[in-house]
């Protein structure tokens, strides 16, 4: 899940987070124009009334869900 986009042009960057082992979040930033990556692909989209989504660090379980958007 993409927690947010920051900054302009060549040099924006993206904060990925996912579940690793033992429940553990992990979370990692890219370069949008990286050259180690080969593509980026959108598997859903939600629902959401913030540009940030720092606060679903918090949460658990059903708590955590996105309302899914249909496109």
């Amino acid at each position: 899940m993409v927690l947010s986009r920051r900054g302009g042009g060549i040099q924006e960057n993206f904060t990925v987070r996912r579940i690793a082992a033992h429940n553990i979040g992990v979370e990692r930033r890219f370069l949008l124009n990286s050259p180690r990556l080969e593509r980026i692909e959108v598997m859903r989209r939600a629902k959401v009334r913030r540009a940030k989504l720092y606060y679903l660090r918090n949460l658990r379980g059903k708590a955590a869900r996105l309302k899914e958007r249909r496109v």
